[in-house]
């Protein structure tokens, strides 16, 4: 068997979206030296434009691989992302939204633990935000610690006694923090989509909680944001 190189033992898996917020964590990834593996979750979801965001996001990254998973779970509903409920649009507030998605995160999360258990990666990047999403309980901090514990009983090379890590490097930042750290790092914004309720002439709605809270952070950041918005 080839010795590991210096680049495969930085081996990561990256939850990516193709959200500006999981664009921001997997740049956070490369610049700390790991080898970027993305993994897109393809579930039904309404705005369906974030997997062609996923896919520009992946090869500006130059990832390794870019895996697009797809689970259905339109099969479940139960979410306006996912079933014919109307996303909100009259702002964001302090109750957990129809547009949360039920356990997405514990299930996307358990996915890529899999996906890095068998590549031989150690660490897991997510661009989960407790100040701008605290209503989702899957993006508090808790929430990422209890996983990562579990990561260390679930699985052999938990139980071999290597460690797990869950990163959440925006976990405490505001989406004005989020938009700095975008032109930080050199990266294009209008690869990205934030938008749950896309228009029928490629526009974003810019009513929906997303929208709201991605226009706000770039003008409080005082950047550009080239996304194109219907309001």
């Amino acid at each position: 068997m080839d010795k590991l190189t210096e680049r495969d033992s930085r081996r990561a898996v990256i939850l990516l979206s193709g959200g500006l917020d999981s664009m921001v964590s997997a740049a956070i990834a490369r610049e700390q030296g790991f080898a970027i593996n993305a993994l897109t979750i393809d579930y039904n979801q309404r705005h369906r434009c974030e997997l062609d965001a996923a896919a520009r996001i992946a090869t500006f990254l130059e990832a390794e691989r870019h895996v697009v998973l797809p689970l259905d779970l339109r099969r479940f509903g139960g979410s306006a992302l996912t079933d014919e409920i109307a996303v909100p649009k009259g702002g964001v507030g302090a109750d957990i939204p129809v547009t949360y998605v039920p356990a997405r995160n514990l299930v996307f999360l358990s996915l890529t633990l899999a996906w890095a258990e068998a590549i031989g990666a150690h660490d897991i990047f997510i661009g989960v935000n407790a100040l701008d999403y605290s209503g989702y309980p899957d993006c508090r901090p808790e929430f990422i610690a209890a996983f990562e514990d579990i990561a260390g009983l679930a699985t052999k090379v938990g139980a071999e006694g290597q460690r797990l890590t869950i990163h959440a490097p925006l976990q405490f930042m505001s989406k004005a923090d989020i938009a700095r750290e975008t032109n930080r790092l050199g990266l294009d914004p209008g690869m990205s989509w934030s938008c749950y309720d896309p228009q029928e002439n490629g526009y974003a709605c810019g009513e929906c909680d997303s929208c709201r809270l991605r226009k706000g952070g770039f003008a409080e950041a005082g950047l550009h944001d080239p996304t194109l918005y219907a309001a």
